[in-house]
C-alpha cells in the first residue's frame, strides 16, 4: 500500500444547543494587557446562526491510499487550523505521496527532520495530524482499531473528569452545574479560574469562591481541579494553592508560561515546604519526548499532559507515555480530539493513563462533523469499535478542499 495523496479540507456543519454555547472563556497569558483582559468570549469556531442553531466549522487532513482508503484527523491546530493546514499542504506532503504508510516511525523522523526549525508550536502539531491520520488508515487497512494496533485493549471503560470550560463561573450557576455533572455519573471535573495577580484581592476571592461554591455543591467523594492555563506568577500560584488546598483541590495546572522552567521548580519547592496535598500538573504546551524529559528529570510535574494532536501525534506520545511510566508520572492527555485520546487510553495500562478528558463544550464543537462520536456514559468511556480511529465525515457535513498556491504557481 502507498501513499496516493493528502488533502486538507474545510468541513462545516451545524448543531443545535440550547442557551449561549460560549459562557465564559478562560484567563489567558494576554490578559495582562487590559485591553485583552476587556475581550468577551470568541465564537471559536462555533457561530450562532438561528435560535438554538450553531454553526461549526474545522480544518481537517486526509491521507488516501492507492487502495482507496483514506485516513483522517482533526479539526487540527489551535483553533483555526490554517497555519497547520499550509504546512501539511506545502512541506510534509511531498514527503509523504508514493510512501508506504505502515513506515511510520520512518515517515515521523523525517517530517521532524525536515521541519527542524517547529520543533514545537504549529509545525509539531501539524505532523502530529499527519501522524494520527496515518495511524487512523493504518486500523482501516487492518480493520482493527488503533488500540489493538498498539497492543491494547487493556480494560473495558477508562473513567472521564468533565473539563468545564465555556461554562458561566458565577458561584451560583457553577454550584448547579457542577451537581448536575455529578448527577451524570462524572466523579471528577475541572474549572478554569477566570482572574490573575492583575485583578487583585477581589478577584483572588472570586477564583476562591468559585471552588468553595463547587465543593460544596459536590462534596468531597468528588475530585476538583483547577486550570490557571499560563496566566500567574510564581507568588500568586503559591498563595492561590494554599488558599485552594483546604478545599481538597487534586491539582493546579498549567499555572506559569510553559518555559518559565525556573519559576516552576521554585513553586513546587515551596508547594512541598508548605506541605499542600495539592498537585501540579502541565504539558499540555510541550512537545516531542525531548520536551518532557525535561519535565520528567527536574521533577516538575506530578502529572503530564500532552496533547496527543500537539505534541507529536500518537507515534511521539508512546514515547512520552514510556519515558513518564519509567519515572513513576502519571499521564493524562490534554484532548483536543477525542478519538485520539481514547485509543491510546485503551492501548495503554491504567497506571500510566488512568483518566480521560472530556473537554464538555470542546467536543460538541471538535466532534460534531463526525458520524461516530465518543461520549462517556454514566461518567465513563467504553472502548471505541470501529476500525482506525473511527473517523469518518458525516455524509451531511460540508467539504471544502483547501488549496495553497503563490501567485504564478499552476
Amino acid at each position: 500500500m502507498r501513499i496516493r495523496d493528502v488533502k486538507l479540507y474545510k468541513v462545516s456543519t451545524t448543531v443545535r444547543y440550547e442557551g449561549v454555547f460560549w459562557e465564559e472563556r478562560l484567563l489567558r497569558p494576554i490578559d495582562v494587557y487590559p485591553e485583552h483582559d476587556a475581550e468577551k468570549p470568541g465564537e471559536w469556531n462555533v457561530k450562532s446562526v438561528g435560535e438554538n442553531l450553531y454553526r461549526i466549522q474545522g480544518t481537517f487532513v486526509e491521507i488516501e491510499s492507492d487502495e482507496g482508503l483514506k485516513g483522517v484527523f482533526g479539526p487540527i491546530g489551535a483553533p483555526i487550523g490554517d497555519i497547520e493546514a499550509f504546512i501539511v499542504s506545502r512541506r510534509l506532503k511531498p514527503l509523504l505521496v508514493g510512501a508506504d504508510p505502515f513506515e511510520r516511525e520512518k515517515l515521523w523522523d523525517k517530517m521532524y527532520r525536515l521541519l527542524v526549525h517547529g520543533r514545537k508550536g504549529y509545525a509539531m502539531m501539524a505532523i502530529s495530524a499527519v501522524d494520527c491520520a496515518l495511524w487512523d488508515l493504518l486500523g482501516k487497512a487492518l480493520n482493527k482499531p488503533v488500540y489493538v494496533l498498539l497492543g491494547g485493549p487493556t480494560r473495558d471503560k477508562i473513567q472521564a473528569y468533565a473539563s468545564m470550560l465555556g461554562f458561566s463561573i458565577d458561584p451560583s450557576e457553577a454550584g448547579k452545574r457542577a451537581e448536575e455533572y455529578v448527577e451524570k455519573g462524572f466523579k471528577s471535573m475541572k474549572w478554569f479560574l477566570r482572574y490573575g495577580p492583575q485583578h487583585g484581592i477581589k478577584g483572588f476571592e472570586r477564583n476562591v469562591n468559585l471552588v468553595k461554591a463547587v465543593r460544596d455543591a459536590v462534596g468531597y467523594d468528588v475530585d476538583i481541579m483547577v486550570d490557571a492555563w499560563m496566566s500567574w506568577n510564581v507568588d500568586y500560584s503559591f498563595k492561590m494553592a494554599c488558599a485552594l488546598d483546604r478545599y481538597e483541590v487534586l491539582w493546579l495546572e498549567e499555572p506559569l508560561m510553559p518555559d518559565d522552567l525556573a519559576g516552576y521548580m521554585r513553586l513546587k519547592e515551596k508547594m512541598r515546604s508548605a506541605g499542600l496535598s495539592i498537585k501540579l500538573a502541565g504539558g499540555e504546551h510541550e512537545y516531542t519526548r525531548w520536551g518532557f524529559k525535561i519535565l520528567i528529570d527536574n521533577q516538575v510535574f506530578d502529572i503530564l499532559q500532552p496533547d496527543i494532536a500537539w505534541a507529536g501525534g500518537i507515534t511521539e506520545t508512546l514515547k512520552i507515555c514510556s519515558i513518564a511510566s519509567a519515572s513513576g508520572i502519571q499521564v493524562i492527555p490534554h484532548t483536543a480530539v477525542m478519538a485520539a485520546t481514547l485509543n491510546l487510553a485503551f492501548g495503554l495500562p491504567a497506571n500510566v493513563i488512568p483518566l480521560a478528558e472530556y473537554l464538555v463544550k470542546w467536543n460538541i464543537v471538535n466532534q460534531a462533523v463526525y458520524g461516530t462520536q465518543y461520549h462517556p456514559i454514566s461518567g465513563e468511556f467504553d472502548r471505541p469499535k470501529l476500525p482506525g480511529l473511527g473517523l469518518e465525515f458525516r455524509k451531511d457535513a460540508e467539504k471544502v478542499e483547501l488549496g495553497f498556491h503563490f501567485p504564478g504557481e499552476p
